[in-house]
């Protein structure tokens, strides 16, 4: 699956500084180690692919308490979450000043029929939508990397969300690996 993506991308997207962002989302930034937000993009999502496609069907549905997510739905809702910042990255650099919602993860996940779905399924979705992101990375120009919007009900920086983005999914596979997969 790596040769599939032949990227060239040597612009460096300089770590959001507090107050760029809301103070919650740090959780995620400071997980991400390079200011090459591309390469570390693709070099998380394919060690997360190859983790996801590893897994036996019993552990895909494997839940470590009552109400926790299964990993197919982790997997979902980093996608939805993906899917979201991007969104929001989109609207802010195309200049749109709409304060942008905020979302209800848990209701997403309720709704996302993840359970359900082939893990190969999902893993083929997940490089179709990390490919999508890339490409909008690689679209915006200095003047759309100097935006700030509001989503949420706070001001956020352009390239606060994609590092949130990166963050999140770093977060998530850590608990993957921590909670449901045998050490």
């Amino acid at each position: 699956m790596r040769s599939d993506f032949l990227i060239i991308y040597t612009m460096k997207i300089q770590k959001p500084l507090p107050g760029t962002y809301p103070p919650y989302f740090n959780t995620y930034i400071s997980k991400v180690q390079s200011d090459n937000i591309v390469d570390e993009l693709l070099t998380v999502h394919y060690d997360t692919i190859d983790l996801i496609t590893s897994i036996d069907l019993e552990t895909q549905h494997f839940r470590y308490a009552e109400g926790k997510w299964n990993i197919k739905e982790i997997i979902q809702h980093i996608m939805d979450t993906e899917r979201i910042f991007s969104y929001r990255a989109l609207c802010i650099a195309r200049g749109d000043e709409t304060s942008l919602p905020g979302f209800d993860e848990n209701k997403y996940a309720a709704h996302s029929y993840a359970t359900s779905r082939n893990m190969n399924d999902i893993a083929r979705e997940f490089s179709v939508l990390r490919a999508s992101t890339i490409e909008l990375i690689k679209s915006f120009n200095d003047e759309a990397w100097s935006k700030t919007g509001t989503a949420n009900a706070h001001a956020v920086s352009l390239p606060a969300l994609f590092y949130v983005i990166l963050g999140h999914e770093i977060h998530h596979i850590q608990i993957i690996n921590e909670r449901y997969l045998p050490q």
